[in-house]
């Protein structure tokens, strides 16, 4: 190596997927059994039914999820928001984004390792066919018919690529939509046959060649876990008081045969690796918690198998705290775990109260702003032009009539009723007639009640009327009395 490189090569590796010449390193991590991975297997199973079959389940007649982005509708379980529902979409999300803060805060990146799509499908669905048809990492691999077997895997990716292509776009447009689409000819619907077509060229290759790097380099999840975290937080840690110094058990064999005091009193760490050869990451997590680390605990298993073959006490790598790694004592009552948890309740009472208290229909009266008001001599009253705008957030058709409550004396012209579908949206131009001794300086409080056919739903909604400050002159230019 010249000196300029020498000056350029980094001291520690800068990325677990790069080699020191800045080619990727490419990782076979080696399957480890144990109790976590059992878990993490029937956890991932169970996301993968639960993702597949979620279109498909219909809660009150309505998908149990399908967001609708061209009607603008979207259903979680049962519940339909429409864009008038900007508060409670708003608070949905914080609801989410807190959770995953407190969750955090409490567990590390647990969702990483044992929830997140990339690594359940990765981890328990991709690899498992590529060790099947290749052979798995650490044991002899198959020679015959290489090529062969490697067209096949592709193949069979392509096939779970469209599935998982075909599901995530049944969450968009409906699973009765996709189902029939998939049976019709493409042209029938180019487009969807182009999202899907697109989506699953992106899965086979994120899932065939990208792999790790996702969670290496493109999720914002790892960076954001510096703030969200805290020495008392639960993630995997190696218990550097009971592994270091590392050495191999051999060394202390020979040395107590011998006699041989000179080589130091070695811990329980035999550098075996394992925990490298396993991690789906490549990271060694001997060397503390790092941003590549998605907590999967593939490496206590691995740990803990090498540690009953040698005779040794389990868990030297773990599920703990950076505190009480460092011999401190944990502490469970902490500022964020409390103030995570009120503003999470907080929040999700607002949201099921409005949510309970949610009308059948959304109405809003609006002012044209062409014409603020004309005097209507021959009735000598003064017409504002109004718009009503009436969304049905019922399941059901849905008729709406107005008519004016206050003033005494006040009327409505144009407006018929108004006839909507199940969460369809209208708007009406409508005249609101007021006689003139209503008005005080110019400006009067309306009130219109909005009651639908079936008698389930009224609304009174207040509105201000504009109008002369004195009456109008008549055509001869005098007042008119």
């Amino acid at each position: 190596m010249s000196s300029n490189e020498s000056l350029l090569a980094p001291k520690e590796r800068v990325l677990s997927t790069l080699n020191p010449d800045g080619s990727r390193r490419w990782l076979k991590p080696r399957p480890s059994p144990g109790t976590f991975r059992l878990a993490r297997r029937i956890v991932a199973y169970l996301l993968i039914v639960i993702y597949s079959a979620l279109p498909w389940i219909t809660i009150n007649g309505k998908p149990a999820m399908l967001l609708d982005v061209v009607q603008r509708r979207f259903t979680f379980f049962g519940k339909t928001f429409l864009p008038t529902d900007t508060l409670l979409l708003a608070l949905l999300l914080i609801i989410l984004f807190i959770a995953i803060f407190l969750i955090t805060a409490l567990f590390g990146r647990v969702w990483c390792g044992w929830a997140c799509p990339q690594t359940v499908y990765l981890e328990f669905l991709y690899r498992p066919i590529e060790f099947l048809l290749e052979g798995t990492p650490g044991k002899k691999k198959p020679r015959k018919f290489k090529g062969l077997r490697k067209v096949l895997r592709i193949v069979i990716y392509l096939v779970i690529s469209l599935h998982l292509a075909q599901t995530f776009i049944s969450y968009f447009v409906g699973a009765e939509n996709v189902a029939d689409w998939i049976w019709g000819a493409p042209t029938n619907h180019p487009v969807a046959f182009a999202i899907v077509a697109v989506l699953t060229g992106l899965m086979l290759f994120d899932f065939t060649y990208f792999r790790e790097q996702v969670c290496c380099v493109v999720c914002p999840y790892a960076r954001m876990q510096s703030a969200l975290l805290d020495k008392d937080s639960l993630i995997v840690t190696y218990d550097k008081n009971r592994g270091e110094p590392r050495g191999k058990k051999k060394r202390v064999k020979e040395a107590e045969a011998t006699g041989d005091i000179s080589l130091p009193q070695l811990g329980d760490c035999i550098n075996c690796t394992m925990c490298v050869q396993t991690c789906p990451t490549g990271i060694d997590i001997r060397n503390g918690l790092q941003l590549d680390c998605i907590g999967c605990a593939q490496c206590i298993d691995a740990c803990n198998t090498v540690m009953e073959k040698i005779g040794r006490a389990p868990n030297l790598i773990k599920y703990s705290s950076e505190r009480i790694i460092e011999g401190g004592k944990t502490h469970i009552i902490r500022p964020r775990i409390i103030i995570y948890p009120i503003i999470l309740l907080v929040v999700t009472i607002a949201f099921v109260y409005l949510l309970q208290t949610k009308a059948n229909a959304d109405v809003l009266l609006i002012r044209e702003q062409r014409s603020s008001f004309v005097f209507v001599p021959e009735t000598d009253e003064v017409r504002n032009q109004v718009r009503i705008r009436i969304t049905n957030r019922t399941d059901f058709p849905q008729s709406y009539n107005a008519q004016a409550v206050s003033p005494e004396g006040a009327r409505i012209l144009g407006l018929d009723t108004i006839s909507l579908d199940p969460s369809q949206q209208d708007s009406r131009q409508f005249q609101l007639l007021v006689p003139f001794d209503a008005f005080v300086d110019g400006e009067v409080d309306a009130q219109v009640r909005v009651t639908d056919e079936s008698g389930e739903f009224e609304q009174v909604l207040p509105f201000k009327l504009l109008g002369p400050m004195s009456r109008p002159k008549n055509t001869s230019g005098e007042v008119s009395p």
